[in-house]
């Protein structure tokens, strides 16, 4: 089973409402779908450019997939595959998200060959679970009026996007949000690296001390700052979960080791891909340590290789995978199925992804 072609094709499609974070808003879902042949089979992949997290952009992707992996990977027999993965992961440093896209086509092929859905090829634990909703930075009442409306589309765990100007206002955003919703849904808060650490163990404090019953509290402070994340770790009784300081198994063996935080959230588009990402996961269950897997603004190309990943392992026990229900469009024939906030996986083969569209063309095709 030898790879005889790799193609990329970039697709857009724009959000139903602005996705906003501390980081970046967000009205427009760009991406970089990858195409991998390899006799008769095809293997689908994706990288959204993320530009204030991994540093990449379309047109950085493109130009790692094409220029620097392609001439290296053609023609490797994927039988191979560790072979194969430890190429592509050498190429070059860096690049996550255009490794990512690579890595989860050739699984796909993968899986294939073996005539498996992906997440059984990579272990089968489970073949469903429910997702969160992201309810977006905005002023307090439009923050509260979607966590209702979130609610009442069946969503029962909302991550609440805070960190973009003062601590007194984000606290507002969350005692809004519980008061329009009582205790109808789970709130985890992500501060997108928004706090410093005094102001994130004061706010975490005050939050508690009101009963406001948050699950979780999402890299409040600045990635690089293992100190402190530990210090905010250690200060709260609510649980805090490592995203941006997360990239490689190298960072997560420091997160581990300095027990800096008390989970981990893994985004195929940090980690590089499935294969490095099945490495965080062992060293945090080794740990004692669960993991969440998350993703960035993608289609359900890229959701759906994270999905299967995340339904493989008994370690990871949170999904935030809310990105393709935010398009307007859909570009996607199979793959992941939702029924509100239940995912499911058909049992085609691989990703299950019949075919993927760009301007209503069938990609590859035109």
């Amino acid at each position: 089973m030898k790879l005889t072609n790799i193609e990329t094709y970039i697709v857009s499609v724009p959000l139903k409402k602005p996705f906003k974070t501390a980081l970046r808003t967000v009205t427009e879902a760009e991406s970089v779908i990858v195409k991998l042949t390899a006799g008769k089979e095809i293997g689908w992949g994706e990288a959204p450019p993320t530009v204030v997290i991994t540093g990449e952009c379309t047109a950085s992707i493109e130009s790692a997939i094409r220029n620097v992996i392609k001439p290296k990977l053609l023609g490797l027999d994927l039988t191979a595959y560790e072979s194969v993965f430890q190429q592509l992961h050498r190429l070059l440093v860096r690049n996550t998200s255009a490794k990512a896209a690579v890595d989860m086509a050739l699984y796909d092929l993968l899986a294939k060959k073996s005539q498996l859905p992906l997440y059984k090829y990579l272990g089968g634990y489970q073949n469903g679970f429910e997702t969160d909703y992201t309810v977006s930075v905005n002023d307090p009442k439009e923050m509260g009026h979607d966590a209702v409306e979130y609610i009442e589309d069946g969503f029962t765990i909302l991550k609440v996007k805070v960190g973009k100007d003062s601590i007194h206002q984000d606290i507002q955003r969350i005692k809004e949000i519980r008061n329009r919703i009582g205790d109808r849904a789970l709130i985890r808060i992500d501060a997108n690296q928004g706090w410093k650490p005094k102001e994130a163990i004061s706010a975490i404090r005050e939050m508690e001390d009101a009963g406001l019953d948050i699950e979780l509290v999402e890299q409040p402070v600045l990635a690089h700052d293992l100190e402190g994340l530990k210090r905010v770790t250690e200060a709260v009784q609510t649980p805090i979960m490592a995203d941006e300081s997360v990239f490689s198994p190298q960072d997560a063996l420091k997160v581990i080791q300095l027990r800096a935080a008390d989970l981990i959230n893994i985004k195929l588009m940090k980690a590089g891909g499935i294969h490095q990402a099945l490495k965080i996961n062992a060293l945090a269950e080794s740990a004692g340590m669960e993991c969440m897997v998350g993703s960035m603004i993608e289609s359900r190309v890229g959701i759906t290789a994270a999905a299967h990943l995340a339904a493989s392992q008994p370690n990871i026990t949170r999904y935030d995978f809310d990105a393709p229900l935010m398009l307007k469009e859909d570009l996607v024939s199979g793959g992941v199925v939702y029924d509100r906030n239940k995912m499911s996986f058909t049992e085609d083969f691989g990703l299950g992804i019949n075919e993927v569209k760009r301007g209503g063309v069938t990609i590859g095709n035109n």
